[in-house]
C-alpha cells in the first residue's frame, strides 16, 4: 500500500505540474532519444540494470555562424541495495561559437515498482548543479562598425561585473514499460531556476515530454532476427512545441531510423550493437525555410552516440529491464 501512495502522489505531482503556467528559453535537444536516455527521463537511470555509459555529441546547423554544439556524458546502473537506479549525466552547451556556455552535472535515482508479473512503473529524480557564463570578448556593437571598413571601432558599452550565474536545477520523471510496449513523461526545471546573467530575472521554463513506442518482433517466436519500433515524442517548453514521429528497424547488429519533426526536419539513423559497444549517427535534414544549404542555409545538423553497455554478476533478485531503441 505504501509503494501504490507513492505512485499515485507522483501521479498528481506530474498532473499539476502539467497543468501550470510556463515562463522563457529552450533546452539543448537530441535527436537520438533513445541513447541519451538519462537527458529523455530521469526515470531511465538503472533500466539496463547492468552498468551502462553513455556519450554524446550534437553540431546543430554548422552551416551558419555561431553554430550550437552540446556534448553529454551518463553512467548509470541499478544498484540492489537501494532498491533503484542510480544515474550521472554531465553535459556542456556552447551557444553562438561559445560565447554563451552552459555546464551542467545531474544526479539521478530512479524506484521501480513490479505492478504485475509483464509490466512495471518507475519513477526517478534529478537534482543539478548548473553554471552559464557570457564571453563578454566575443559580443559585437552598432557603435564597433564603420559603414566603410566594419569593425574597427571599440565599443562604449560597459561589461557588467556579473557574466556567471550559478543555480541548482530539479526534475521528475515516470515511465511504464511491459516486453511489447513502454511509455513516458518528464518534467524538467520544476522550480524554474533563475538564469540571468546579470541582476534581472530570467527563469527556465519548464519542460514537459512525453514519449512512447512498441516493440513488433519481424517473427514473434524469433525476436533475435529483428524488430521495428514505432515511436512517438512529444515536448513542450514555453511556446516551443515539439512532435517527433519516427520508427527503427533492427536487423542484426544494425538498427536503422527515419524520424519527422513537425516544421523543422526529417531524420535519418543508422548504428551499430556489436557485443557491449552501441555506436550511432544521424543527421538532421532541414525542411523549414532556413533550408538546408551547405553555402547559403544551416547544413542540417549532425550528432554522434557511442556506448558501452557492461556486463555484470547474476541477478539476485527477479529484475525487468526495458525493451526500447538503443538510439
Amino acid at each position: 500500500m505504501f509503494k501504490k501512495a507513492i505512485l499515485v502522489l507522483i501521479a498528481t505531482v506530474f498532473c499539476f505540474m502539467f497543468c501550470a503556467n510556463n515562463a522563457q528559453a529552450q533546452d539543448p535537444e537530441f535527436t537520438q532519444f533513445y541513447a541519451n536516455p538519462l537527458y529523455l527521463n530521469p526515470a531511465f537511470a538503472g533500466t539496463a540494470r547492468c552498468p551502462r555509459l553513455t556519450m554524446n555529441f550534437r553540431d546543430q546547423w554548422p552551416g551558419i555562424a555561431g553554430t550550437f554544439v552540446t556534448y553529454s556524458a551518463g553512467y548509470d546502473q541499478h544498484v540492489d541495495a537501494i532498491q533503484g537506479g542510480i544515474g550521472i549525466l554531465v553535459m556542456n552547451d556552447r551557444q553562438g561559437q561559445g560565447t554563451i556556455n552552459t555546464t551542467s552535472a545531474s544526479l539521478m535515482y530512479s524506484y521501480q515498482l513490479p505492478v504485475t508479473r509483464t509490466f512495471s512503473l518507475k519513477a526517478g529524480f534529478q537534482a543539478t548543479f548548473f553554471q552559464k557564463s557570457l564571453d563578454w570578448e566575443k559580443l559585437t556593437f552598432g557603435d564597433m562598425i564603420d559603414e566603410r571598413y566594419g569593425f574597427i571601432y571599440e565599443t562604449e558599452e560597459i561589461e557588467p561585473d556579473k557574466t556567471t550565474t550559478y543555480g541548482l536545477d530539479f526534475s521528475a520523471g515516470l515511465i511504464g514499460y511491459s516486453k511489447k510496449y513502454y511509455f513516458g513523461a518528464a518534467v524538467h526545471h520544476l522550480t524554474q531556476p533563475n538564469e540571468s546573467l546579470f541582476n534581472g530575472i530570467s527563469k527556465l521554463p519548464r519542460k514537459y515530454t512525453g514519449h512512447a513506442g512498441a516493440v513488433i518482433p519481424f517473427k514473434p517466436r524469433k525476436p533475435e532476427e529483428g524488430m521495428i519500433s514505432p515511436n512517438i515524442i512529444f515536448q513542450y517548453q514555453q511556446s516551443f512545441v515539439q512532435l517527433n514521429l519516427g520508427l527503427y528497424v533492427t536487423k542484426g547488429p544494425i538498427v536503422g531510423g527515419l524520424w519527422y519533426r513537425n516544421s523543422d526536419s526529417f531524420i535519418v539513423l543508422l548504428g551499430i550493437h556489436t557485443g557491449m559497444v552501441k555506436i550511432g549517427y544521424s543527421y538532421d535534414i532541414t525542411s523549414n525555410r532556413l533550408t538546408n544549404s551547405f553555402k547559403t542555409g544551416t547544413a542540417g545538423s549532425h550528432e554522434v552516440s557511442f556506448a558501452v553497455q557492461f556486463d555484470c554478476r547474476p541477478k539476485r533478485r527477479k529484475f525487468r529491464t526495458i525493451s526500447c531503441p538503443s538510439f
